[in-house]
């Protein structure tokens, strides 16, 4: 088991405070990479933070997991908190989210390729051209953070 199943193992269902990263990535032409999830909402590479890592950590796991990228230099951009980042899951759990908000123009390795777990299509869009069913709160941190 992981942490956060460790954790529910003992708390169950009720909220819990968990730290995650984003990462926005962009290609030389100033487009944003997204991710179609396994749900059908675009979102950006992120997840939440394993034990031990730091959250640079976190952000180059999680986008060489699900986009077969290495990255480089990334810039702290944000953080996204507060009542407005409360989840609840299908499953019942709870969460409120801490998210830590990177972004880099530095792609040092690997080959853009979805994982098929928890992305489908991996696609760069234009800021100004971002699609409908992007999922909210990742719509609104990019609008948030990105000037």
């Amino acid at each position: 088991m992981g942490y956060v199943e460790d954790l529910r193992a003992v708390v169950g269902h009720r909220p819990l405070i968990l730290v995650g990263v984003v990462v926005f990535i962009f290609n030389p032409n100033g487009e944003l990479l997204l991710q179609r999830k396994t749900s059908g909402r675009w979102a950006v590479p992120g997840g939440l933070m394993e034990l031990g890592e730091s959250t640079e950590e976190t952000g180059r796991r999680e986008v060489l997991e699900e986009t077969g990228l290495r990255v480089g230099t990334m810039k702290l951009v944000g953080v996204a908190s507060g009542q407005d980042q409360f989840v609840k899951l299908k499953n019942g759990d709870e969460l409120y989210a801490v998210t830590i908000v990177y972004s880099t123009h530095d792609i040092v390795g690997g080959n853009l390729q979805a994982d098929g777990v928890e992305s489908i299509e991996l696609r760069y869009y234009p800021l100004h051209l971002l699609p409908d069913d992007l999922n909210p709160k990742i719509k609104t941190m990019i609008l948030r953070h990105i000037e």
